[in-house]
């Protein structure tokens, strides 16, 4: 920076950078997510300042002659720095055994490194309308999203004292309540004299659970009744 204007302005896309990343990082920190407010700040802050190198490289090296072998990309910092948020994309993805979360807070920190990266490069109003775009969509969307009726997998696993044969009975209770058994699994221990059931079971997400657990917990011979995360089938 030659002269205290180009300075300010400097600064001043730093600041701009910090208030984005912090608007966006605000609405993953109230979800509960780890990558949440100052996880945001730093990364569009630290795009703005790699961004900002790229494109004073040309006035850092400009006194090089013309057949000197160091060559200027002021695209080579930008694209490492998109590259390198997949890791941190990858650590803010966790798997389990029926879904997928993170993706989205993967996905906005990629997209707060671009806006860095626009704003580092006085791409203003793109990174302002950008920025305008992800804050609908996070904070909007939540509520259209409530709206609809998602699938959901579940596995439960019920014990019953004696041979009979219960599983009619529990078929007819969640049908009931709107699940479809996908699989099941039995098992029974002669010496101890129970059985065993393993439901694979899909369902809508606006189950009445205290219900259907007050159904089942009345089914005769129950010994225990257990619910646990399912498999997408």
């Amino acid at each position: 920076m030659s002269n205290m204007p180009d300075l300010l302005i400097s600064l001043g896309k730093l600041a701009l950078a910090a208030v984005i990343g912090g608007a966006i990082g605000f609405e993953r920190e109230a979800h509960g997510q780890a990558a949440g407010l100052r996880t945001n700040i730093l990364i569009c802050v630290g795009a703005c300042l790699m961004m900002q190198l790229s494109l004073n490289m040309e006035a850092l090296f400009h006194h090089f002659p013309g057949d000197s072998v160091v060559r200027l990309d002021p695209a080579r910092i930008a694209s490492y720095a998109i590259a390198s948020m997949g890791f941190l994309g990858a650590g803010a993805i966790i798997t389990g055994k029926g879904m997928v979360k993170g993706l989205t807070t993967a996905a906005g920190l990629w997209l707060v490194t671009g806006i860095g990266l626009a704003i580092g490069a006085s791409f203003f109003a793109p990174a302002l309308f950008a920025a305008l775009i992800s804050l609908i969509c996070l904070y909007g969307m939540r509520q259209i999203k409530a709206l609809f009726n998602r699938d959901t997998y579940t596995i439960l696993s019920l014990e019953f004292q004696g041979f009979h044969d219960h599983l009619e009975q529990i078929r007819q209770i969640l049908a009931a309540h709107g699940f479809s058994i996908n699989f099941t699994a039995f098992r029974r221990e002669v010496p101890e004299n129970v059985s065993s059931y393993r439901l694979h079971l899909t369902s809508k997400d606006n189950i009445p659970w205290d219900q259907l657990v007050e159904e089942i917990a009345k089914t005769p011979d129950l010994l225990k009744f257990e619910w646990q995360e399912g498999q997408v089938i």
